[in-house]
């Protein structure tokens, strides 16, 4: 698969959902950053229905879903060009029964390894169907801003921001502005970070 900033990633046959899904938004292109925090928010949401009990689902700015505190899930959203206009490519990987040894970093985390019984047919079901109610909610609003900033955990966490060519800026998750960028109560005030300037966002 492919990532952000030209990074892949490589799973075990069998291991992992990765699919991609190709759209046409009518929303102005501006908007369009809101179809990776929506995949995010689509993700969390059918993870959380699957969750065994006490089992914590957290989606963090803008789109990483962890289970356990651990990342199960990338998510990439790109603009392409075609011979009839721009369309949006959204692709996702979920990690499913990835065992410790085989997990890519020490932070990830498998939906097996946090004691999930699931299905990789029942995990695409639910992402598809939350994507699909998010995403006719945005094609009429043009934001989803109120259900991410209820979902978010970012919001009111103690996080490092790491932006392109800067140190590392402390502070604490503030809010999810009308198009999407993470606001961060920081030395210097509140500031806004949106995904394409955004290397990490770490929480504390």
């Amino acid at each position: 698969g492919r990532g952000r900033l030209a990074r892949t990633w490589v799973t075990p046959p069998d291991s992992a959902v990765a699919m991609s899904m190709l759209l046409a938004p009518t929303q102005p292109m501006e908007r369009w950053g809101w179809l990776s925090l929506l995949a995010g928010l689509a993700v969390a949401e059918a993870l959380a229905e699957l969750a065994p009990k006490n089992v914590d689902v957290m989606l963090k700015w803008p789109n990483d879903v962890l289970v356990d505190g651990g990342k199960v899930c990338g998510i990439l959203s790109e603009r392409v060009e075609g011979t009839d206009g721009a369309r949006a490519v959204v692709g996702l990987g979920i990690n499913l029964t990835l065992q410790k040894e085989q997990l890519p970093v020490p932070t990830a985390n498998s939906l097996l390894l946090a004691g999930f019984e699931t299905s990789a047919t029942d995990v695409v079901s639910g992402v598809l169907r939350h994507f699909e109610r998010y995403y006719r909610q945005w094609e009429r609003t043009g934001t989803l801003r109120d259900e991410y900033r209820a979902a978010c955990g970012s919001i009111g966490a103690e996080l490092t921001i790491a932006v392109h060519g800067t140190d590392p800026i402390p502070g604490v998750g503030h809010d999810v502005d009308h198009d999407g960028r993470l606001e961060v109560r920081t030395s210097r005030g509140v500031e806004a970070f949106a995904v394409g300037d955004v290397v990490h966002a770490r929480l504390a």
